[in-house]
């Protein structure tokens, strides 16, 4: 069957997550946290991870924003920060994420060869509209689908399926896309064909099931897209 719909990840495939933390390490001011920022992003993106899988495991779920927040304030205590004018600096920066500069060419493209594309994201409805305007690709997209819909976190099963729920397509009609290894794997479990955006050159997770194709950035995805 061929791809007749793309959909992606949001948070660490289409927008960038270090944003946040790189831009304020940037204000005046802010030298010391200028200093330690990468380390503080990269604890922050694991723990917000983590939060999630924990309350789907434990079926104590909550929106995105709150583990966005508990990471938040995790990340900062292990780096010994209390500054709460930092924690809503870095807050309210989470809310305008940039995309990575290869998303909006690559998004046109494969509406221009005739694809379906979307959002599948842990992310809250509120916080996908936000970084969706921040980014200026909604034009690009035929929806935006949250977890909220069915509450439960990736990689439950349910989440995927909102993918044929909401289009009327098949498991392997889809082509998703995720930039989190564990993400790609398990949707390849359910069925989608699977690209695993490997920026950082990570090793394969041990998991069930593999990602179909491995990338290190989202360029050829349209190639990618209409040969698969």
């Amino acid at each position: 069957m061929a791809i007749t719909t793309c959909v992606f990840d949001a948070y660490g495939t289409l927008f960038d997550v270090n944003a946040a933390a790189r831009a304020a390490a940037a204000e005046p001011g802010r030298e010391g946290f200028a200093a330690i920022w990468p380390t503080l992003a990269e604890d922050w993106r694991a723990k917000q991870l983590q939060y999630s899988w924990l309350r789907a495991v434990a079926g104590q779920h909550t929106n995105f924003w709150q583990v966005t927040q508990d990471g938040l304030d995790w990340a900062l205590e292990a780096s010994n920060l209390t500054d709460p004018e930092l924690r809503a600096r870095l807050l309210a920066l989470y809310w305008e994420l940039p995309a990575y500069p290869e998303v909006p060419a690559m998004l046109a493209r494969l509406k221009a060869a005739g694809m379906k594309t979307a959002i599948l994201s842990n992310g809250s409805p509120e916080m996908l509209s936000g970084a969706v305007t921040s980014a200026g690709i909604g034009a690009v997209l035929d929806a935006v689908l949250s977890v909220e819909s069915v509450g439960v976190f990736k990689p439950h099963a349910s989440v995927y399926a909102l993918v044929e729920k909401h289009f009327g397509c098949r498991a392997d009609e889809v082509l998703f896309v995720s930039s989190n290894g564990w993400d790609a794997a398990c949707a390849a479990g359910f069925g989608f064909t699977t690209v695993w955006v490997n920026r950082a050159g990570l090793p394969m997770d041990r998991l069930p099931a593999r990602p179909q194709h491995l990338l290190p950035d989202l360029s050829r995805i349209a190639e990618l897209a209409q040969s698969a």
